[in-house]
């Protein structure tokens, strides 16, 4: 009962003997509280420490108890001094916060009508998802490229992700068709799924990309390294043509763990993405990165789409795909 005095059990229990009798000895408290003379002498050292035992002045050795009125009233006035001296404290800080916060925003609003801030390293970055995640309000739109992701980014995202998904805030993620081969990736993106979030999938990504509510978008500053940091843009021209694309390539995403079926050309998607990169100019290690596959699973898809073209280069699988009509979307 008195634990909030700074009093332990046992030190309770030798106060409220010696109150009841204030002259026994330590040899007696002993025997009436079933304990050995040491655990007695161990309790009291806990008792004159707290002015509630003083030694007493005709016997040596011995103690004699504070009575409750003065010993205990002591001890509340020492404990409401240190409850004030700890709001005191408490208040300060919450000033010096207050304070921080301030000079925090207004070095944010110097910033704000800029088009583009730079964000260097994967811990800037985080950072400002953070930030990002918890004050958005309507929806978090996301293109999650680079196929698998890593465990120490699902790591990251998961608790944000729950967060914005339990205020009920829409969030749509289109990831690569090439996570159905990553259970890790899937699993989570089932996880997702399970939470409340709207997933689907696409042969290939432009970029990473996170809009929130549409009018903050986080992309990478270079698409190939995401350790190399980030862009945060806002300005209604640029967020427009990215909402756009987003829309645009949410469109045309397959549901999550949807059946992969040919289209009217015979080719699946992947197939289809690799003719178009190749008409571009990428490199096997550059559609490999887009498809977000390792480069020999690139090569066996684009070695794949040659043979049903009957073509021994890739200039030649580019005119004879032009010539069957497979490449009009360009």
């Amino acid at each position: 009962m008195l634990h909030g005095l700074g009093l332990g059990s046992d030190a309770e229990a030798l106060y409220r003997m010696m109150i009841r009798y204030p002259r026994a000895p330590t040899g007696e408290l002993a025997r009436r509280l079933g304990w050995t003379e040491t655990r007695v002498r161990e309790a009291r050292g806990q008792l004159v420490a707290l002015a509630l035992v003083r030694h007493s002045w005709e016997e040596p050795g011995e103690y004699r108890v504070v009575s409750p009125e003065l010993g205990l009233e002591a001890l509340l006035t020492r404990q409401e001094a240190e409850v004030r001296d700890y709001q005191r404290r408490i208040a300060d800080s919450r000033a010096a916060v207050a304070s921080l916060l301030d000079e925090y925003g207004e070095l944010r609003s110097c910033s704000e009508g800029l088009e583009a801030e730079r964000l260097v390293g994967i811990d800037a970055v985080r950072s400002r998802i953070e930030e990002l995640a918890h004050r958005c309000e309507s929806e978090v739109l996301g293109f999650a490229a680079g196929g698998p992701q890593t465990t120490d980014n699902m790591m990251a995202s998961w608790p944000l992700d729950r967060a914005i998904l339990d205020r009920r805030v829409r969030m749509c993620t289109v990831y690569l068709d090439s996570i159905a081969g990553d259970p890790a990736s899937m699993a989570y993106a089932r996880r997702l799924m399970g939470s409340g979030a709207e997933v689907r999938t696409v042969a290939a990504l432009p970029l990473r990309m996170a809009l929130y509510d549409r009018h903050t978008a986080l992309v990478p500053i270079d698409p190939d390294d995401s350790g190399a940091g980030a862009v945060l843009l806002r300005g209604a021209g640029l967020l427009t043509a990215l909402c756009a694309l987003f829309d645009r390539v949410w469109e045309n995403a397959s549901p999550l763990g949807e059946e992969r079926n040919r289209d009217d050309d015979g080719l699946l998607a992947q197939e289809r993405e690799v003719l178009r990169l190749l008409a571009r100019g990428y490199t096997d290690e550059a559609v490999a990165r887009r498809l977000g596959v390792s480069v020999r699973t690139g090569r066996r898809i684009t070695a794949g789409v040659m043979r049903r073209l009957k073509a021994r280069s890739r200039f030649e699988a580019g005119v004879k795909a032009v010539e069957r009509g497979w490449l009009k979307a360009l």
